[in-house]
């Protein structure tokens, strides 16, 4: 780095060094703007946006509908974060942390909140009983795998990711340290995806839809086509699990939603709409969010 920077003996917050971000951002909790959500039919309402994060609870969702769960029909909001719609005192209700996604269950007698991507799959997949083995080691195998994206999505999203791409500021340091990170984690999948189809086992689980919409995401080039400068084709087993995901009909459905290809999700019929049908391939493309 050319410039060395010395930290003050007491950090106090710069609105104007946050980045893409600096907007948003801020060093406390809780609503900005008196804002109700809005709210539909089906017994649960999602609110987020079709960023790896989101996309975890969509999948899930599409995926129970494809297996036949009719009573997993669900609303899907577009919660706009540049726009700090996560702000909206609605939403901190439903996540104190402002983070998507978040989800209303109604389904049962008294109403209740769902906040974080890995919670709502764990919620979803209990209560459905699908996705989720009941029984050891299958279900701690499966509690290992979800937890271990849970826990390496920020190295990928608010490190990697910020660093090489969303920084005011490109340094070799960050970039380097995260790269490599990243490279380690797509590592561990690979050495796993050697002995196994899926990540806990033969069966796919919701460890597997958590780290596919991390790992795949980047695998098909997002951060400004960042695949290459990782080397991703060289995990030969996580390229395999991607495609194999991305060919299920729920995963290609779920990946759509609170995008700008669809904003909004609030029946199947909804996907009819969509202009560029070749987003409905099985073969992956990607939609902005």
């Amino acid at each position: 780095m050319s410039d060395v920077y010395t930290p003050p003996e007491v950090w106090t917050f710069d609105p104007e060094n946050g980045g893409q971000f600096a907007g948003i951002n801020r060093p406390t909790a809780g609503s900005r703007e008196e804002h109700e959500l809005p709210v539909g039919e089906h017994p649960f309402q999602l609110y987020s946006l079709g960023t790896p994060n989101g996309v975890k609870a969509t999948i899930m969702f599409e995926e129970l509908i494809e297996a036949g769960f009719s009573d997993a029909e669900y609303d899907a909001w577009m919660i706009e974060i540049f726009n700090g719609h996560q702000f909206w005192s609605g939403f901190v209700e439903l996540n104190p942390n402002s983070k998507i996604p978040a989800l209303l269950d109604r389904s049962g007698p008294q109403p209740f909140r769902v906040f974080e991507s890995g919670a709502i799959l764990l919620h979803l997949a209990e209560k459905f009983d699908y996705l989720l083995p009941k029984t050891n080691p299958a279900r701690a195998e499966t509690l290992g795998w979800l937890m271990w994206q849970m826990g390496s999505a920020p190295f990928i999203g608010g490190g990697f990711g910020h660093f090489y791409v969303y920084a005011p500021e490109r340094y070799k340091y960050p970039i380097d340290r995260y790269a490599m990170e990243t490279k380690r984690l797509y590592s561990v999948a690979d050495s796993q995806l050697a002995k196994t189809e899926y990540l806990a086992g033969n069966d796919y689980t919701i460890a597997d839809i958590a780290a596919y919409t991390w790992l795949g995401n980047l695998y098909h080039g997002a951060y400004n086509g960042a695949d290459k400068f990782l080397s991703l084709h060289e995990y030969e087993n996580v390229g395999r699990w991607v495609k194999a995901i991305d060919a299920r009909p729920g995963a290609t459905r779920g990946r759509l939603v609170n995008t700008k290809a669809m904003p909004e999700r609030h029946s199947a019929a909804d996907f009819d709409t969509i202009e560029d049908k070749s987003l409905l391939d099985p073969v992956r493309k990607r939609a902005d969010v």
